[in-house]
């Protein structure tokens, strides 16, 4: 190649990577403060080399981008607390089964990219994945990292830890001799102590950030009844002091009330569902700080799913119950963060889940903080995402008009930047 064609292509990379590399300002008419839950106006973030500079009317640095945003707010990115991004949302609760069966795991892999990407451009830069197999979330996580894929930050589970027959345990409903050999620890299957220590370390040994604990039986799984202990106080016991012992924190999938409070007992950080919690585990977890986790956008799949009948038998008891627990939890100031188990409905739809929370009694700004500043308490993050400060990373995410006035707009996200990269922005001038 020629020099002088050369020259021209190098001088324009530069140029290219020059203006990457210069300041964000981000103007909208108003901004979300997600630590005082209230609104801010007008809307201006500074944006450089991946943080937040500045909150406020500072003067702009020179030769910063400029992106005006119009009326809309300028959101902290959203935060999912329960997800399944490598796994896909299906109606058909048999037909869903034999795909599982039938797919290659880097077919799951590939498809489990879409799930991340579509989860982002609705304006969740961050998910605590909570289980998974075939170390698909490990593979998710650490492309999504290395900017090989788009997707949001992920904290990630590896396999959920049961007991045998239990809700997280992946060979129940099939005949015996189907899978190769009955599932144990490395599965997630635990039945002593023991058992579960070793489960533990087998997950963080892989790269588990966070352990998810199955404590009482599920909706989709097919034998056990949903509000029923699967682990004794000492079993759970030593799942808690196992993960704690290893710097990780854990979240127990709980519908019933005396399985959330073994797990509260044994000083577990999360109950995800909580779907049958009594006054009792309820004040335990307010005394305690445990947070709830409540799932409540899970009915827009059941709604639409065709389930055998004992599975849809526990589904409709389980949403009949659901708003009223959380208006108690609401009532008697147990913590609240934002989480939706995405892949029982279709992913992308998260943000209703701040709709459903501010239909249970949580002011529209306390919605939102479930969402930001709480859920990233809850996973931990509390320094580097969940608020609009400067030195925080770059998670912002923006919707039209006021989301404490209509929380419905959450729904509408058109802006998406992470880690101070802008990955959607429906407002971009026409190229």
């Amino acid at each position: 190649m020629a020099l002088s064609r050369i020259v021209p292509i190098f001088l324009l990379a530069v140029f290219a990577l020059s203006a990457q590399e210069r300041p964000w300002v981000l103007k909208a008419q108003r901004l979300f403060d997600s630590v005082g839950g209230k609104i801010v106006e007008p809307g201006i973030v500074v944006v450089s080399e991946g943080k937040i500079q500045s909150v406020g009317s500072a003067a702009a640095p020179a030769g910063a981008n400029l992106i005006d945003l119009g009326d809309a707010t300028l959101m902290p990115g959203f935060i999912d607390s329960h997800t399944h991004l490598t796994d896909d949302f299906n109606a058909d609760y048999n037909g869903a089964q034999l795909l599982d069966l039938q797919r290659t795991v880097p077919e799951k892999a590939i498809r489990s990219t879409a799930n991340a990407r579509v989860t982002l451009m609705a304006g969740f830069t961050t998910v605590r994945n909570v289980g998974s197999a075939n170390f698909l979330d490990v593979g998710l996580r650490n492309s999504i990292k290395s900017g090989i894929v788009p997707g949001p930050r992920m904290l990630i589970s590896l396999h959920a830890i049961g007991s045998t027959g239990g809700h997280c345990d992946d060979s129940d409903g099939f005949r015996p001799g189907v899978f190769n050999h009955e599932s144990g620890p490395e599965d997630g299957v635990v039945n002593s102590p023991d058992e579960a220590r070793f489960a533990v370390r087998y997950n963080v040994k892989y790269g588990a950030d966070v352990i998810k604990i199955c404590a009482s039986g599920g909706v989709l799984s097919p034998t056990d009844d949903v509000d029923v202990p699967q682990f004794s106080q000492a079993e759970l016991n030593a799942l808690v002091d196992e993960a704690h012992t290893l710097h990780r924190k854990t979240a127990a999938h709980s519908h019933g009330a005396e399985s959330s409070k073994r797990a509260i007992r044994a000083g577990i950080d999360s109950i995800e569902h909580g779907t049958f919690l009594d006054d009792e585990a309820m004040q335990m977890m307010h005394d305690r700080g445990v947070y709830l986790v409540p799932t409540l956008a899970v009915r827009l799949g059941l709604a639409e799913s065709k389930f055998p009948p004992l599975v849809k038998a526990k589904a409709d008891r389980a949403v009949k119950q659901q708003d009223a627990m959380v208006r108690r939890a609401v009532e008697l100031g147990v913590k609240i963060a934002l989480g939706t188990d995405a892949a029982v409905y279709p992913h992308g739809s998260n943000a209703v889940e701040f709709q459903l929370m501010a239909a249970d009694g949580l002011k529209p700004a306390q919605s939102l903080q479930a969402g930001t500043i709480a859920a990233a308490d809850l996973l931990g993050l509390k320094d580097s995402v969940g608020a609009l400060r400067p030195g925080m990373t770059a998670d912002i995410v923006a919707v039209p008009g006021n989301p404490v006035s209509d929380i419905k707009t959450t729904q509408s996200v058109f802006f998406v930047m992470k880690d101070g990269k802008v990955y959607r922005n429906d407002r971009a001038p026409a190229k």
